[in-house]
């Protein structure tokens, strides 16, 4: 994609990973036989773990370098998610209708009629969710503008990001 700055490092990073989490194959396939220990797991243990020791450290120098290197904007970031004017929140609503008790195809259908109607005529969707009648049944005001909180979405990222970075 030419409009991202450096793919090829983060692609490379991805197909490696994949590679070492192949080796997890073989490895699980000779724990059966231990305390065997023919030549059978020994000729396994002695490709894969210089192979996948070396990937994974090239990966992890890449991944860091990577990581150092990202420019991140985010007033570009929030304009992206306000171009859909809402609608990346229509998820949580028919999620949130369903555990209303809403049937699933109906919370389906009345999320995506609005979801069009905002798309169709560049619309807010918090607003066209409101003047519905079966979103009015079903959530109360404030619940629907919970919906729409974008720091639900971003509630555990500081747990994610302290469990990545042990």
């Amino acid at each position: 994609m030419p409009h991202k700055r450096n793919p090829i490092l983060s692609e490379n990073i991805t197909g490696l990973a994949r590679l070492v989490r192949s080796y997890s194959i073989p490895s699980m396939e000779n724990i059966v036989l231990w305390h065997e220990r023919d030549i059978s797991h020994s000729s396994v243990e002695r490709n894969i773990g210089p192979d996948a020791t070396i990937t994974l450290d090239f990966l992890l120098i890449r991944l860091d370098n990577v990581m150092s290197n990202l420019i991140v904007h985010p007033k570009n970031m929030e304009s992206n998610l306000n171009k859909f004017k809402g609608l990346i929140f229509s998820q949580g609503v028919m999620l949130k209708l369903t555990q209303k008790g809403v049937k699933r195809e109906d919370a389906y259908r009345v999320v995506q009629k609005n979801a069009m109607k905002t798309w169709d005529n560049s619309e807010d969707f918090y607003e066209n969710l409101k003047k519905d009648r079966l979103i009015k049944e079903h959530l109360s005001s404030k619940e629907l503008k919970q919906l729409f909180n974008v720091n639900y979405h971003k509630r555990y990222i500081n747990h994610i990001l302290e469990r990545a970075l042990k």
